[in-house]
């Protein structure tokens, strides 16, 4: 398949058609033109071209007519204007419409050529750009965040619910837990997700650079500045400001902040007028905030307003029956990015992860795996490999009660098919139902993937 840029050329005038699609040829370009407008813009089919370069004084249909027709049929296709009559109000009504650039008659091969250059680079960026975010709000979506217990389960209803509303949420939960994770899920899923998510870790800086990095400074307002900063309340404008450890915002932060959260406005250090943004704060903690207002060390007003809605993320050892489900997804996201093939744990190192404590919650967990395909020569991380990173409780051929709460004298042999079985709907959830997909993921053939639903007794609705 070619990946030749396929343009579009419609003048009324063959001889300026052919001497441009001469020009476009020579570098590289797909090219086919027409001297009918109405033809051109009857025959458009979207997504077939590039970039369409039309004429703006033609009989019988305008070039304004042509560029509003061709973008209601395809909206993103950029179209440069050719006129030999420019005049400010003519390119003024060309741009609302949607024209991407003007070009004046008579003109040089070597400008035609930078202006397509320009207007099929904007397009490529554009299309990235589409990717990149289309790629985010998959990976954000609440069904791909793993786990199938019922604590998780009840914090993503949770989280599903408040996302699409404008409030303030504070996300709890030990470190490690995935904060940042939901925190990033509650924007893509919220109607600011076409604007930009912007995290800062609050004890990841000093008192004073944490003030300026928030709120900007104006020029003079110390040593140093040099000009004028604007600060993340201002880049994350219309969209997500993400304020991780939030209990370890300083006091004059803290005040600064209610003020914004209270009056949608704050001053930049050294400036005497108020900023005004929109933007929606997240925050999360993995201290009791609640303590820290008792010591004084963090304000009760400014905890209200952050915690309008909290989100409280259970720790790992208290989703025992997800790890199964977490160990695969590493493991298949370490295979992807190193082209290895390892295929998962043998029995008595996967018990030896349940029954640990993860005292590091996912995190931890995510590390350990790294490091065991890091070293491990087999196609299953052994015993051997995983207590090179974490220790087995003394008697490890006994399941912790962690692992069935309902049950603490179930048989190793009963949980581990329960682990397999959560996994196996876990993956075919992941995969909408594609049996196949979530065997490759699983590393099974297909044949096994269908021995093992029958087995488990697995319905379409389980998933």
């Amino acid at each position: 398949m070619t990946d030749k840029k396929r343009i579009l050329l419609i003048d009324n005038e063959a001889g300026l058609c052919r001497m441009m699609e001469q020009i476009l040829l020579d570098h590289g370009y797909l090219v086919r033109f027409y001297t009918s407008p109405q033809k051109a813009v009857e025959e458009f089919k979207a997504n077939l071209w590039d970039l369409v370069i039309s004429d703006i004084k033609m009989p019988g249909m305008s070039g304004l007519e042509v560029l509003q027709a061709i973008k209601a049929k395809q909206h993103d296709i950029p179209v440069i204007m050719i006129t030999a009559y420019a005049t400010v109000d003519m390119s003024i009504q060309a741009l609302r419409k949607g024209a991407y650039d003007m070009l004046t008659k008579p003109f040089e091969p070597d400008e035609l050529i930078y202006r397509v250059k320009n207007a099929l680079q904007q397009r490529q960026l554009l299309e990235e750009n589409r990717e990149l975010r289309a790629e985010l709000e998959e990976k954000f979506r609440f069904e791909n965040i793993i786990g199938a217990c019922e604590g998780l389960k009840s914090v993503l209803e949770r989280v599903g619910k408040v996302a699409v509303r404008d409030t303030s949420i504070l996300v709890t939960g030990e470190s490690g837990t995935g904060k940042e994770l939901i925190a990033q899920a509650i924007h893509y899923n919220s109607p600011r997700r076409e604007k930009k998510f912007v995290a800062i870790n609050c004890g990841a800086l000093p008192e004073n650079l944490l003030e300026s990095e928030l709120f900007g400074y104006k020029k003079g307002a110390f040593t140093g500045a040099t000009e004028s900063r604007s600060g993340l309340l201002e880049t994350a404008s219309g969209g997500t400001l993400f304020l991780d450890e939030v209990g370890n915002l300083p006091m004059n932060v803290q005040k600064t902040l209610l003020r914004f959260l209270q009056e949608k406005e704050f001053n930049r250090l050294g400036d005497t007028t108020p900023t005004r943004v929109d933007v929606r704060v997240l925050s999360a903690t993995n201290s009791d905030l609640k303590e820290a207002i008792k010591s004084g060390a963090f304000r009760e007003d400014l905890y209200y307003r952050l915690n309008v809605v909290n989100i409280h993320l259970p720790p790992l050892r208290e989703r025992c029956s997800d790890i199964p489900l977490l160990v695969a997804h590493f493991i298949h996201l370490q295979n992807q990015k190193f082209k290895t093939a390892i295929k998962g744990f043998e029995s008595e190192a996967l018990r030896i992860l349940c029954e640990y404590e993860w005292p590091g919650n996912i995190r931890q967990l995510k590390n350990v795996i790294e490091a065991c395909m890091a070293v491990e020569t087999g196609e299953y991380i052994s015993r051997d490999t995983l207590t090179q990173f974490i220790e087995a409780s003394p008697d490890s051929r006994t399941v912790s009660s962690n692992l069935e709460p309902n049950n603490p004298d179930l048989p190793y042999t009963t949980a581990l098919e329960r682990f397999e079985a959560d996994l196996l709907k876990g993956l075919l959830k992941r995969h909408g139902g594609n049996i196949d997909a979530a065997a490759r993921e699983a590393g099974m053939n297909m044949v096994t993937m269908y021995r093992k639903i029958k087995r488990y007794g697995i319905r379409k609705e389980d998933y």
